[in-house]
């Protein structure tokens, strides 16, 4: 029986295809965290260059509940979503809100922070709502749902110009400076931001409803048991101390950190 190059080529392909792991966590006794490094309290980088933060510890914790080593990888923001889709890696973190939209391509845990975004601008500035926007210059994280807000109300609120950024520090640090007149992203983000940035204030809420969640590669055979992880965290007192430990205050009562919840479906 002969065989064309084009045949054996092909046979070549298709076994190293079948040889490929299908998931990231096919590494065996990991898991691969994605995780945007500059995102305090949710996950930061400290001096010996260790993730540490709520979700990160959320997300170590997770792992070591499914008997595996969590391995954080470095990853702007928008690379997440590309990182889950291709199964670089198997969880990324960093306030990523679940929505129907991301839904179609990923699949998330059950939440386990509640959020509003916010409008923040220097102390002293005279914007204070949504209305004062008008005629401004706004920043926002690339990727996030603070720039799909403002986006969708640029015509309505007369927004000149939406700015993204990779970075929240560079997006703060531009407000700051005045070279943007405000900022619209997660109220608690940057609030601890302002801890330091002390000429800053959020001004404005924007009621969103927004809930943080584990973002996995759609349909990964970890979800469940990732899912059932954070509602043996959520029981046993796990979940509310990493709230107590990386906020300073006890989780609501009613809060996704506290309740049980299912998985989202699209």
């Amino acid at each position: 029986m002969s065989y064309t190059r084009r045949t054996v080529m092909g046979l070549f392909a298709a076994v190293s295809l079948f040889a490929m792991p299908h998931f990231a966590a096919a590494e065996e006794g990991k898991l691969l965290i994605g995780s945007y490094p500059s995102n305090p309290p949710f996950e930061f980088k400290n001096e010996s260059g260790t993730f540490e933060g709520f979700e990160a510890e959320i997300a170590a914790e997770v792992a070591k509940r499914l008997g595996l080593t969590p391995e954080f990888s470095d990853l702007g923001f928008q690379a997440l979503f590309a990182a889950t889709s291709s199964k670089r890696i198997d969880v990324a973190i960093s306030s990523i809100t679940i929505t129907k939209e991301r839904l179609g391509s990923q699949s998330f845990t059950q939440p386990y922070y509640d959020s509003d975004m916010g409008i923040a601008t220097k102390k002293d500035a005279t914007l204070a709502s949504e209305a004062d926007l008008k005629g401004k210059t706004v920043g926002v994280l690339s990727g996030s749902t603070g720039e799909k807000w403002s986006n969708e109300n640029k015509d309505k609120l007369g927004i000149t110009e939406v700015k993204g950024y990779n970075a929240q520090q560079d997006m703060l640090l531009d407000l700051n400076a005045g070279r943007i007149d405000a900022a619209v992203s997660d109220v608690p983000g940057m609030q601890y931001a302002f801890l330091k940035m002390t000429d800053l204030a959020v001004k404005s809420r924007i009621k969103t409803g927004e809930q943080y969640a584990l973002m996995m590669t759609k349909d990964h055979p970890l979800l469940e048991k990732a899912n059932a992880a954070i509602t043996e965290m959520k029981k046993d007192g796990t979940m509310a101390a990493i709230h107590k430990k990386w906020f300073g205050t006890d989780a609501p009562a009613d809060s996704s950190t506290l309740t049980e919840q299912p998985i989202p479906k699209p």
